[in-house]
């Protein structure tokens, strides 16, 4: 049986939320690495029901915290969140042989600062 990656477990979970969702990570192959956009978004969704652009970071449930120092400490995301806009991050871990999300919702708090 095939894995399913964190990405692939996000994406269907926006898209039973009734969010269009898309894949922004890209692989580069020169250098054998992943590059999310603005160093911080894996998924972009749109929901019918919601206003702005939701980024989804997603990771494994051990790297999540790590996962949200990334974010935070990238100064396009104080113009994402501004913008009206928001950023979610999603941990994913296996508890009793089923998936299981955390996500934490990053907020604007100041400026040049979200948590």
């Amino acid at each position: 049986m095939a894995k399913t990656s964190p990405t692939q477990r996000s994406l269907k979970r926006l898209r039973e939320e009734g969010y269009h969702a898309g894949i922004v990570e890209k692989y580069i192959q020169a250098i054998h690495a992943r590059k999310d956009l603005f160093g911080w978004i894996d998924i972009v969704a749109i929901h019918p029901g919601k206003t702005g652009v939701l980024g989804v970071q997603t990771t494994t449930g051990d790297h999540l915290p790590d996962r949200l120092e990334k974010a935070r400490g990238n100064a396009a995301l104080v113009a994402w969140l501004a913008a009206g806009n928001s950023l979610v991050v999603h941990g994913w871990r296996k508890l009793a042989g089923r998936w299981t999300v955390r996500e934490h919702v990053v907020v604007l708090t100041d400026l040049g600062r979200a948590s």
